[in-house]
């Protein structure tokens, strides 16, 4: 699935080494970050709830109208928030160090639009409305599009450059965004179950939702940072990467096999959500180096941060309405993108 790969940049004579000691005070602090962005999402909304009162409600559920609204809705959420945005940035992680494309993200690379018109096509055509029946097709629509944007990608002479990749990943997204809008325009009762799920939003779920894509997600969460040190090993190159006792092959197999886990469980719970695995993946090699390792730990706990901090803003931006996190995220991953493109080193990471 990758070509030859460069290896990682040693830091520059004089520039401070990013060491492990801090690092881990640095993951201390992102997981301090996602405390306190868990404790805001249950707090704020259309009724805020005072801080004393969520610890109360949540040790001694009274059967109070708070009560409900914690239990039955923001918690839900916010869990569902922690998992899609660990799951969404792990992905991104993993794609852009198995692909050493700065460019990928499940959304960029067509894995969520595979994913989307999987699951518009078993509401549209086969009539599946249950989470338990069309995760399935999630799985399968994020696997074949995956493989479809790498085939387009990598046809002709030139290799699949991180600018080809996206390019194909976005004809692919708009073509198949294109056949999803006519399945679900087709049959009006499929319209309106899509409807609010295509936008991306973490509201709307209880913990049922939740407690249908937790195994998928815990799988692919650990396949990911089980790959950590094959990673780093075959940064190096798959010959160096042999001699380590490391099988590219097999590596980016597995390294397929975790994306598809956690960008099908991801987006079959909430919805397509972009941007959200190219934010944080960047960020977290920004703050830990080029090391694997820490970069899919940083993500998994940054990714949470993310998204629950993009469906605050959502809630805060037109309370007492809302605007989707999926929507959000969008807003703030365009620059980003834009950013990379316009970049002089965009070839590889």
């Amino acid at each position: 699935m990758a070509h030859t790969v460069a290896p990682p940049k040693a830091a520059a004579p004089g520039q401070p080494r990013r060491g492990g000691p801090a690092r881990g005070l640095g993951l201390l602090l992102a997981a301090a970050l996602l405390a306190l962005a868990v404790t805001a999402s249950i707090s704020i909304g259309s009724k805020g709830i005072p801080l004393g009162d969520i610890l109360s409600l949540l040790a001694d559920p009274d059967g109070s109208d708070a009560a409900m609204i914690v239990w039955e809705h923001r918690v839900p959420r916010t869990l569902l928030g922690v998992g899609v945005g660990a799951s969404l940035a792990l992905a991104g992680a993993l794609m852009q160090s198995l692909t050493r494309n700065p460019l990928a993200d499940p959304g960029l690379l067509g894995v969520e639009a595979g994913a989307v018109i999987a699951i518009a096509s078993a509401i549209g055509l086969l009539g599946l409305a249950g989470l338990p029946q069309y995760i399935w097709f999630s799985f399968a629509g994020s696997a074949a599009a995956a493989v479809i944007v790498y085939l387009l990608g990598a046809s002709g002479k030139s290799a699949a450059t991180p600018v080809r990749l996206a390019l194909a990943g976005t004809a692919v997204s708009a073509a198949l965004a294109s056949a999803t809008q006519a399945l679900v325009l087709i049959d009006r009762d499929a319209f309106e179950k899509f409807r609010h799920w295509g936008t991306g939003a973490l509201a709307g779920h209880d913990m049922s939702v939740l407690t249908r894509v937790a195994p998928f997600m815990l799988a692919g969460l650990a396949l990911a940072l089980a790959l950590g040190p094959s990673l780093n090993a075959i940064a190096l190159g798959d010959d160096a990467g042999r001699a380590l006792g490391v099988s590219p092959g097999r590596i980016r197999l597995t390294g397929a096999l975790a994306v598809t886990l956690l960008c099908g469980a991801a987006t079959a719970a909430v919805g397509p959500i972009g941007f959200v695995g190219l934010i944080v993946a960047h960020a977290a090699r920004l703050i830990c180096g080029p090391d694997e390792r820490w970069i899919l730990a940083y993500s998994a706990i940054l990714g949470p941060v993310l998204l629950l901090t993009a469906d605050i803003a959502g809630r805060l931006l037109l309370w007492p309405g809302e605007l989707e996190a999926g929507i959000v995220t969008a807003f703030l991953g365009m620059p980003v993108f834009i950013a990379l493109v316009r970049r002089k080193k965009i070839a590889a990471l």
